[in-house]
């Protein structure tokens, strides 16, 4: 639609029909005015002015673009600022001009915008990138040049790339670096990331100016500096970073695409510029490889001889040119000219760029399809969109200093300010965090262990414990965790759980102790009983295993039945013989032989069950006997919850509420509990004399209660699973450092050490009880039993078929010489076959062949002499032989 915007222009401007045809209108004009806007000097302008002549002449070298008319363009040098120059752009709007090239300051463009507008005039521009201008607010504006939306987008990735989380904006305090930083904060939001410090600076600003603003840079907690400003004062930043020696390592600087036009127009720049951008990251718009951008390069010293850029260095060709050059002769030297609705250029991209030594090196690129990349763009337009993070991937980056390791991106603010750390003042196992009574200092197991994570830190963190509550009554830890949401304190440390909702408002460092929710209930040694035999199976285990040796027993006789004389006999002898094989394999003492391989195969599987199930009853058994137990009516939280006895939890804690809204439990049943003391006084009353049938509570204090009372015990499986941190605000780096020491805490053995220290157990705890085992149940065995299932009636399938044969075979005989063949006596005749022993079937199937096998020679013999009988002559008497 608008790659071919100057030539509708000068079709509807003359009066010229698109088909050629004339409509009461003059002949073609001989030329068509187009102007330009730019400033002569600048590093943008400088270029584009030549850039912008060179399509001029290209077009009116061709006749074939226009017809025969000719361009003739018209530049007007906009090198004032602010008020003047938009009058100066005014003024010029003026002239018989049908487009205008330009302006090249984002600000002029807002202001003159709404008179082209009125006007009806096209800006074109290559180089005003403001991302609010191409709002549908102001239709007649053509952002020829690559929306600076985008390019905040490619930063905010390389930004989450790294792992960072904040950044410090350094910008020039105008339309253009206010909407840029705006767009940026946006796009870093995206990613949960945000700007933490704003530092403008006036479009005139001083070198003093740039001194004051980098000190208070340098004061704050961000390494990661982000400049969106002008090429006029922007080197003058990193002289002053240089100086302040902020481009030293653990800095990162990533510029917008002024340094690398900067680095493309003036280069080689002077040394000491170029030493204040060492391991700097800059942003160049992609322009694609082509021969037409080739072509244009190759022209580039022609264009320009005799034209220098910075001393005596040739002037370069920067990106901004190409786009100078395509928004008059619109060929796609910089690429396809294609707009998308929003009226901005298809294929977003950028290069990213390295400043190195005396050159520049390209680490990768951004294209808003598919991210950070190694390869072109172009090549990923023809594969489907990959944002994964494993397919976004840069070169190695050397950065300020000389590094090639990552910087941190942050260090402890320099500002003299302590953290404020909240401690919860604890009233109840002090072991775990207490206040030195008389002093400002805490100890205990959470303090030791942040104590020493914190000296792991490879920077000073200056702070100070502040405790939280009334030394009354335990604090609620979840109330906290808000409070530094708000901003009353910078962290929080102790007994914190991390829980669901807590981490909804906070960060946590990783767990440095296991918790959970557990019930604690009171106990009683149980002494073994005359029964304790029946204990280590339950009763479901117990039924389907003498049911399993009873159907065992019975697959083993059907199948030696037919066969075994061990077998067979009178009813009452066989289901004898049944139930005593089946259950003397329990003892592997059954006397009757197997002689079938059908019988031996399921025995054997059989025997292999038994073995399991022996040796796993005769462990149980050991343990039952020889391990004192203990017992409680209580079995864990299940049962708690069907009961209606009270429950008791601890003050302050998060088991409260998990037990109303989680777990259903009616809150007039719970119970609050201050002190261990209470816990065991409660527990000892019991539900029936004021107190509670059971306490739930985290394990890590429930293990400190249980150390030295020996009369309580955890019943049941843990419920919950969580442990402790230390809470930070979001997006907090020190919550990230913090964890690593913990790790490293944990792998030299420092943390168990602390804990000993602490939480060390007594005597009490250790001795050999424990509460009732668990009993075997079914579905430990289940898959043994199943395989003996089917071993069984594999074996009666192939025994069934196998008498199915032999009844066809031996039996047919008498079937047919019955003369009776219905279904029922089939039945009834394959019923008796199955219950007589193979081998007498045997003899009298071959007894019936010989028998019928004899009936048939008498039968034949018979027939034979009948037949001769007939076939003979009657017989001739004697006396008529004698006349004969």
């Amino acid at each position: 639609m608008k790659t071919i915007w100057i030539l509708v222009l000068v079709v509807f401007y003359n009066g010229i029909s698109l088909n050629g045809v004339a409509t009461n209108v003059p002949a073609r004009p001989p030329f068509v005015s187009i102007g330009a806007l730019l400033p002569f000097n600048s590093t943008i302008g400088k270029v584009a002015k030549v850039a912008i002549q060179a399509a001029v002449d290209d077009v009116n070298a061709d006749p074939t673009i226009l017809g025969g008319t000719k361009l003739r363009i018209k530049m007007q040098n906009a090198d004032k600022s602010g008020f003047l120059g938009i009058i100066d752009a005014l003024k010029f709007m003026e002239t018989d001009t049908v487009a205008i090239v330009g302006p090249q300051s984002s600000v002029t463009a807002h202001a003159i915008s709404f008179v082209a507008n009125e006007l009806q005039i096209p800006l074109l521009s290559y180089s005003s990138t403001d991302p609010t201008l191409s709002s549908p607010q102001f239709p007649f504006f053509v952002m020829t040049a690559r929306n600076d939306l985008y390019q905040m987008a490619a930063i905010a990735e390389i930004v989450d790339y790294y792992g960072w989380k904040e950044v410090i904006a350094i910008y020039g305090d105008d339309d253009y670096g206010r909407n840029g930083i705006a767009a940026l904060g946006d796009k870093l939001a995206e990613r949960r990331c945000k700007i933490s410090f704003k530092a403008p600076l006036t479009p005139a600003a001083t070198r003093e100016e740039i001194t004051d603003l980098l000190v208070k840079v340098a004061l704050t907690e961000s390494r990661i500096l982000v400049v969106h400003t002008f090429n006029s004062w922007g080197p003058v930043v990193f002289s002053v970073a240089q100086y302040l020696g902020m481009m030293g390592p653990g800095y990162v600087w990533i510029t917008t695409n002024w340094l690398s036009t900067l680095l493309e127009t003036d280069s080689p720049l002077p040394a000491g510029t170029l030493d204040d951008i060492q391991g700097v990251l800059t942003l160049r718009m992609y322009t694609p490889d082509s021969e037409l951008k080739r072509k244009f390069v190759s022209r580039w010293s022609t264009l320009t001889s005799g034209t220098t850029a910075y001393g005596s260095n040739p002037m370069g060709l920067s990106t901004y040119g190409l786009y100078a050059y395509d928004t008059v002769n619109m060929t796609g030297v910089t690429g396809k000219v294609k707009f998308n609705p929003d009226g901005n250029l298809i294929h977003p991209a950028y290069d990213i760029i390295n400043v190195i030594g005396n050159g520049i090196r390209r680490i990768g690129y951004w294209s808003n399809y598919s991210g950070l990349s190694v390869v072109p763009p172009e090549t990923l337009y023809s594969r489907p969109p990959n944002r994964s993070s494993s397919s976004q991937k840069l070169h190695g980056v050397i950065w300020p200093g000389q590094t090639a390791q990552k910087p941190r991106g942050w260090v402890y603010p320099e500002n003299g300010r302590h953290l404020r750390i909240a401690v919860p003042s604890r009233v109840s196992y002090c072991e775990f965090v207490s206040q030195v009574p008389g002093t400002d200092k805490f100890a205990g197991y959470c303090i030791d262990v942040f104590t020493a994570a914190i000296n792991l830190l490879p920077y000073a963190v200056p702070y100070k414990l502040i405790p939280y509550g009334d030394g009354v009554n335990n604090p609620s830890c979840t109330e906290l965790v808000r409070l530094i949401t708000a901003g009353v304190y910078d962290a929080a440390i102790g007994d914190i759980a991390i829980i669901t909702n807590r981490t909804k408002m906070v960060d946590f460092t990783q767990p440095y102790i296991e918790s959970g929710l557990v019930v604690v209930a009171p106990v009683k040694k149980r002494n073994s009983s005359a029964w304790a035999f029946l204990q280590p199976f339950t009763g479901q285990m117990w039924s389907v295993t003498a049911l399993f040796f009873i159907i065992v027993g019975a697959v083993v006789w059907i199948l030696e039945h037919r066969l075994n004389d061990d077998f067979r006999g009178p009813p009452r002898r066989q289901l004898i013989t049944i139930l005593w094989f089946s259950f003397s394999t329990w003892f592997f003492a059954h006397r009757e032989n197997t002689i079938s391989t059908l019988g031996r195969f399921v025995l054997f599987i059989w025997l292999f069950v038994v073995l399991i199930i022996n040796s796993s009853y005769t462990a149980s058994l050991t343990s039952i006997l020889t391990v004192q137990q203990i017992f409680s009516p209580i079995e864990g939280i299940e049962s708690l919850i069907s009961s209606k006895d009270p429950i008791g939890y601890q003050q302050g804690s998060f088991a409260r509420d998990y037990l109303v809204n989680e777990l259903g439990i009616h809150e007039s049943r719970l119970v609050s509990l201050k002190m261990p003391e209470d816990y065991a006084k409660a527990l000892k009353d019991g539900p029936h004399r004021g107190g509670v049938a059971a306490v739930v509570d985290e394990r890590a204090y429930i293990e400190l209660f249980l150390s030295a009372r020996c009369e309580f015990s955890i019943v049941g499986q843990q419920f919950t699973k969580n442990g402790w941190g230390f809470a930070f605000p979001r997006d907090s780096p020190l919550a990230v450092d913090l964890s690593t020491a913990i790790l490293k805490l944990s792998e030299n053995g420092d943390l168990q050490r602390i804990h000993d220290k602490w939480l060390m157990r007594s005597a009490c705890s250790l001795q050999g009880t424990k509460l009732e085992v668990d009993r075997l149940d079914l579905k430990s065995f289940w898959g043994l039993y199943l395989m003996c299932g089917i071993a069984c009636l594999f074996a009666l399938f192939i025994n069934v078929l196998q008498m199915v044969r032999q009844f066809s075979q031996y039996n047919s005989l008498e079937v047919a010489s019955s003369g009776r063949s219905s279904t029922s006596a089939r039945l009834q005749t394959f019923l008796s076959f199955a219950d007589e022993k193979e081998q007498e079937v045997k003899s009298r199937s071959k007894r019936r062949r010989l028998e019928m096998a004899s009936y048939r020679n008498e039968t034949m013999d018979g027939y034979s002499s009948k037949r001769q009988d007939i076939e003979s002559p009657p017989d001739e008497s004697p006396h008529a032989s004698n006349e004969a």
